[in-house]
């Protein structure tokens, strides 16, 4: 991994949208406990085919559908520390080649992120959503920096901490992170309300913990409501510095009695979300779960609409 500046990203504009949920319309059963990672085994393939489908609806980064893996999460399963670092590499691999594809229809500059996420992703449990750990903070940056150790030795571009809960697992973050000094990260969190994370605290608290970090090239809301965006954005932008990208979910809603989705995934609704949120001042806009290519083809479409206004 190179080191890549916060000035480096500044044309990162639009991110991809939900890999699990293009992955399963094109057939996959995702309902093991790996998610997305059991895909990495099966059809490798068809992850390279998402990877450029968001490309060529515009985003200008893609995350890898790394998001599940983890030591931990695959001891589980009976799988190795080997194979754990067999798919964080094969991730960045697929996509990689999937850039390349791009790369040969269009010059538009693209960013590759390594997705990691939070210890409660490896427990598959829900408790990302909470963030009421029974972890000692040691073994928590052991945890993140296990997993950092090797995606620094690929070719990604910078590393997507997602789905971060609380403000003790960003402190975790940030000393892991000082293990590696030529990461690059953006640290994502996951927000309950209109300013808080999951776990309660501020997001402002959160924001101010990262605005020292060299490392953290900027600041970051996913999987969370629609409608608390952009008061999240201020949140944010009143501790930090740092640019804000934000990935929400579709607008619909987990039922977690019966594990299934319920509400509408309106596009055009959220493009005129996403023009709020580029009012805001966000920098990049994409999508989480539930999101689709049409998404982010929509998002395209309204940061492209904002520049043509501002330059007139």
């Amino acid at each position: 991994m190179n080191p890549i500046s916060q000035a480096d990203l500044r044309s990162i504009h639009v991110l991809d949208g939900g890999m699990a949920t293009e992955l399963e319309r094109h057939g996959c059963d995702l309902s093991g406990p790996l998610w997305s990672a059991h895909i990495l085994d099966s059809s490798p393939g068809l992850i390279e085919r998402v990877h450029l489908d968001y490309l060529r609806a515009g985003a200008d980064c893609i995350s890898t559908a790394s998001y599940q893996v983890s030591n931990l999460g695959y001891a589980e399963f009976n799988r190795t520390e080997a194979d754990a670092a067999h798919a964080l590499r094969q991730s960045v691999e697929i996509a990689i080649a999937a850039r390349d594809e791009y790369c040969r229809e269009s010059t538009r500059p693209t960013f590759i992120a390594a997705s990691l996420g939070p210890y409660g992703a490896a427990l598959h449990n829900g408790a990302e959503f909470h963030g009421r750990y029974t972890i000692s903070f040691d073994d928590l940056v052991r945890f993140h920096a296990e997993r950092l150790a090797v995606v620094a030795e690929t070719e990604a571009d910078l590393v997507a901490l997602e789905t971060v809960p609380s403000v003790e697992e960003a402190r975790a973050i940030a000393q892991a992170l000082q293990l590696f000094p030529p990461v690059a990260a953006w640290v994502s969190f996951t927000c309950k309300d209109e300013r808080s994370v999951a776990h309660g605290e501020p997001l402002a608290e959160c924001a101010a913990l990262l605005e020292s970090s060299a490392q953290v090239v900027a600041i970051a809301v996913n999987c969370t409501q629609p409608k608390f965006i952009s008061s999240l954005i201020g949140e944010i932008q009143s501790a930090s510095s740092k640019p804000v990208f934000v990935y929400p979910n579709s607008g619909e809603l987990w039922n977690t009695d019966n594990r299934s989705w319920y509400g509408s995934a309106d596009i055009a609704g959220y493009a005129s979300l996403a023009t709020d949120w580029y009012a805001a001042r966000a920098q990049a806009v994409g999508g989480c779960c539930r999101t689709t290519p049409a998404h982010i083809r929509a998002v395209r479409q309204t940061c492209e609409e904002r520049r043509a206004a501002a330059s007139r």
